[in-house]
């Protein structure tokens, strides 16, 4: 910071001036929210550092559920709703997400379903050549054969993102038991009254676990947004369809890691979040993973 001053006798100058850090800097550049090509709206996230996974003694934990500390100092953004079919049948205008026994799944404001990962890579792409951003996945034939780690363009959320985005609290949030939130709703069963999409009384008659006593009146996938919006403003972020996520599965170690973004190959990729069809203990909490 620069200024000049010029003395003048019997007055006094004061100057008073708020320097930033760069990342301050940086931070007080960027919009608290952004919209996509696609109408969606994302919002910047100023992640801090967190737990994942889950405790061994935790009912309902599996052995791929390592409990383990993540340090986060990328900021990042992230879409408040789950894509719905009408917004990726712009980019592929045959989708067709399908139906589950007789009901359907394709209608317009419903959670886009039956995709493959590379589907969903391939989506980010696509946002990102209609917002002239340089593409994160290198893909050729529908298949993403390698990434652009420093392009500025759309990709799914790593794991660690989902997971801190999900689970940790800020002030305004209403469930302040324990460090962190072990389902969508708080830390115990049963969620409140249509709380979110998961295998309720509704679905009954299609799935073979529901929650005792609940009910969220959809047998199957609800309009995305339908349900009231968690303590950050996102929806559906547990529940209605499961996501998936940038990183390559494995079963990861209990090192301490920073800004983990999973291994760098692999056979198959993460999934984070339970649907209407999930019930369990096990499916139903914020650490399970698939």
């Amino acid at each position: 910071y620069q200024q000049t001053i010029t003395p003048k006798v019997g007055l006094t100058q004061e100057i008073k001036v708020k320097l930033l850090t760069l990342k301050e800097a940086r931070l007080a550049a960027m919009k608290p929210s952004i919209q996509a090509p696609d109408g969606q709206t994302l919002l910047l996230f100023q992640p801090e550092d967190f737990t994942m996974g889950a405790s061994r003694r935790e009912p309902g934990r599996r052995a791929n559920e390592t409990l383990r500390d993540v340090g986060m100092s990328t900021l990042f953004y992230l879409a408040t709703h789950e894509t719905t079919n009408e917004q990726f049948r712009a980019f592929a205008s045959g989708h067709d997400s399908g139906k589950y026994v007789a009901t359907s799944l394709n209608e317009d404001e419903l959670p886009a379903v039956s995709l493959s990962w590379h589907d969903a890579a391939s989506y980010c792409n696509w946002l990102s050549e209609q917002a002239r951003l340089p593409p994160f996945y290198n893909i050729e034939f529908g298949k993403v054969h390698s990434i652009n780690p420093r392009a500025t363009g759309y990709r799914l959320p790593s794991e660690a993102e989902w997971s801190w985005v999900a689970r940790t609290f800020d002030s305004s949030a209403t469930e302040t038991t324990g460090d962190q939130l072990r389902f969508p709703w708080g830390q115990n069963l049963p969620p409140p009254e249509r709380h979110g999409n998961y295998a309720d009384k509704a679905a009954s008659s299609l799935v073979g676990r529901v929650i005792f006593g609940y009910n969220d009146n959809y047998a199957v996938a609800a309009p995305v947004g339908t349900y009231k919006a968690n303590h950050r403003g996102l929806y559906d972020i547990g529940g209605n369809a499961a996501e998936w996520i940038n990183d390559f599965y494995e079963i990861p170690g209990v090192e301490t890691v920073a800004d983990p973004t999973g291994p760098t190959k692999g056979e198959y990729h993460v999934i984070k979040g339970s649907s209407w069809m999930h019930g369990s203990i096990t499916e139903l909490r914020y650490s399970f993973r698939d």
